[in-house]
């Protein structure tokens, strides 16, 4: 447990990258081995696209570090935060710190991003990707790169997380995130345990469903129990998805750079109301 506490109170922006890098490649590769979905379509255009937003949440993450830092520095300092005032067990800080930070930083600024029209705008441009993979999972608006910032630096201030809890939070929900995007085919046998604990490809896939109510559904990032216990969990066949956003399906506003960038500020588009419930 030291060498982990070590490692990663120390580590450095190039082995923050490497396990960026890393994940995007090992899934990338396992998907193409392993497709669930074989559709015909750029991947190397497709992933590019995907990279220069990827590119865009390193840029936001990168200049806004320093509050990340300061945050977890002063709740140290000071005693303040839930494991600053519970217990100094570092499996403690491991195990409740963990689960705290992907609730307040990940599952609440997502399920708020479905909710709150103004963050939706930005949120959306990560739904209109209409060839969900590995590249998908840093698909985000730099607006809402900052939105989810600002959640987890009130998740550390709400937690008292030390910095190198930040740091490993922050990798596993990178490579958790790179997982559960990829376009990866997993049997039932081993996706049904895995799902009990942390969200896998089958889980997530359905909350990229091009129409609603299902797009509002396991919003779940490293865990997910959050959504078995707010009632968002659902369990669909995989192989009836369509992926994007009803409202923007048309491919010269959902595979352009300088279009995407500008769908948060074009106003909202209502959901699309439908004749027909649909049964996935």
């Amino acid at each position: 447990m030291e060498v982990l506490i070590e490692y990663f109170s120390n580590i450095t922006s190039g082995h923050r990258s490497a396990i960026l890098v890393g994940g995007l490649t090992i899934f990338f590769l396992i998907e193409n081995a392993l497709p669930l979905f074989t559709n015909s379509y750029n991947k190397w255009k497709h992933s590019g696209l995907n990279l220069f937003f990827t590119l865009t949440t390193i840029l936001v993450n990168f200049l806004m570090a320093f509050i990340l830092v300061g945050a977890s520095d002063w709740v140290v300092a000071n005693g303040i935060g839930l494991l600053q005032m519970t217990s100094t067990n570092v499996y403690y800080h491991l195990i409740i710190g963990l689960l705290a930070l992907d609730l307040i930083g990940a599952w609440l600024p997502h399920w708020t991003a479905h909710h709150v029209k103004w963050i939706w705008q930005f949120h959306l441009i990560h739904h209109t990707d209409q060839h969900v993979d590995t590249t998908t999972a840093n698909r985000h608006h730099p607006g809402e790169s900052v939105v989810r910032f600002a959640f987890t630096t009130i998740a550390i201030l709400i937690v008292g997380a030390p910095m190198w809890l930040v740091f490993l939070y922050q990798a596993l929900s990178v490579v958790l995130t790179q997982f559960n995007h990829s376009n990866v085919k997993i049997p039932e046998w081993l996706d049904n345990p895995l799902s009990f604990i942390i969200c896998t490809p089958n889980m997530h896939r359905v909350h990229h469903h091009y129409r609603q109510p299902y797009s509002d559904t396991n919003y779940g990032n490293i865990f997910s129990f959050w959504d078995r216990m707010f009632g968002t969990y659902i369990k669909v066949d995989n192989s009836k998805l369509k992926y994007g956003v009803d409202t923007y399906m048309d491919a010269a506003e959902t595979q352009n750079v300088g279009s995407l960038l500008k769908i948060p500020f074009a106003g909202y588009r209502n959901h699309i109301e439908y004749d027909h419930e649909e049964k996935l």
